[in-house]
């Protein structure tokens, strides 16, 4: 197994969603590697957990990663928060990602959870994806 490629992957999801129009578009530049500290207002995009696992095989190294994008947001309601989720997902699934190091192989939604936060007073919608990588 190689986790190797782990750092690249992040990179190219990051900056596919902070150059995208539909993204950005809907929240500005509030893309995030890591989520804001303290109270922030609005709606924003963060990448989250990741779970890797070995794909190795008789050619070489790979790796499985599901990673998840998170849409949080203090608007009423969900409509805004799948919308910003409508647009991750065209935007990841609609070319390959062009990684540093290693090759993507291919690239899957997986699941999405929409659930109220912060005793109801924001909305998070978690989108969960599925690359499968090569060294």
């Amino acid at each position: 197994m190689s986790y190797a490629i782990g750092a690249a992957l992040q990179a190219a999801v990051y900056a596919r969603l902070q150059d995208d129009p539909g993204v950005t578009g809907l929240v500005g530049s509030a893309v995030y590697d890591a989520a804001p500290a303290g109270t922030v207002s609005g709606t924003y995009v963060s990448l989250g957990p990741e779970d890797a696992r070995d794909a190795s095989d008789m050619t070489g190294d790979g790796a499985v990663h599901d990673f998840t994008v998170s849409v949080v947001s203090d608007v009423a309601g969900f409509q805004l928060a799948k919308q910003v989720g409508e647009a991750i997902s065209d935007t990841l699934l609609a070319s390959p990602l062009t990684l540093a190091r290693g090759r993507l192989v291919g690239l899957w939604f997986l699941k999405a959870k929409a659930r109220r936060v912060d005793k109801g007073a924001a909305r998070r919608l978690d989108l969960t994806f599925r690359a499968r990588v090569e060294a």
